[in-house]
This record gives C-alpha cells, sequence and structure tokens, in this order.
C-alpha cells in the first residue's frame, strides 16, 4: 500500500525513477543465484527502500540497504519508515 503511494507521489513530482529494480550480484567474476530488489531508484543515483515497520527502523533494514548500494552505482539511500505515529527515515551515504 505505502509503495504505490509513494509511487504515485514521485509520478505526481515528475521525478525520474524506476520501480522494483534487480540488481544481480557479482562475485568474483560469478553471478550468483540470489539477486536484489530495490523499491525505487530515483534520478538514476538514489535508492529509496519504503518499510511499514511498527517496531522502528532496524539495523537489517540499514545492511539491505548497503547491499544494494553496493551492487548498484547508487551512492546515497534513503530508508523511509511509515509503520510509526511519525514518518521515520534514515540517509545512508556509500
Amino acid at each position: 500500500m505505502f509503495i504505490k503511494a509513494v509511487e504515485l507521489e514521485v509520478r505526481k513530482k515528475g521525478a525520474p525513477y524506476s520501480h522494483e529494480i534487480e540488481y544481480k550480484i557479482d562475485y568474483k567474476e560469478t553471478i550468483l543465484p540470489h539477486k536484489f530488489y530495490a523499491d525505487f531508484v530515483l534520478f538514476d543515483k538514489i535508492i529509496l527502500e519504503v518499510k511499514a515497520a511498527e517496531g522502528g527502523l532496524a539495523d537489517d533494514q540499514i545492511a539491505q540497504i548497503l547491499n544494494y548500494l553496493k551492487v548498484s552505482a547508487c551512492k546515497i539511500g534513503l530508508l523511509v519508515n511509515f509503520g510509526r505515529s511519525r514518518l521515520e527515515y534514515k540517509r545512508i551515504i556509500y
């Protein structure tokens, strides 16, 4: 639900974005079978991950976006949580 709302807002603002981008993992010149899927990539350089976690942002979510940054050409990640009474976010620079 939050993903579609965020997509609608990004589209309404006219920001260039891609949704559910697949990243393959290249390890020592071998593509591993596991893949990463980023919720959004904005302006071809910012990964936006949307969460709805009642407990707040967790270390494993931060690790997830760090992994996305490692396998992409992106250097900035935004982790946004709509699951609490106040919006929670974290900017991650790789």
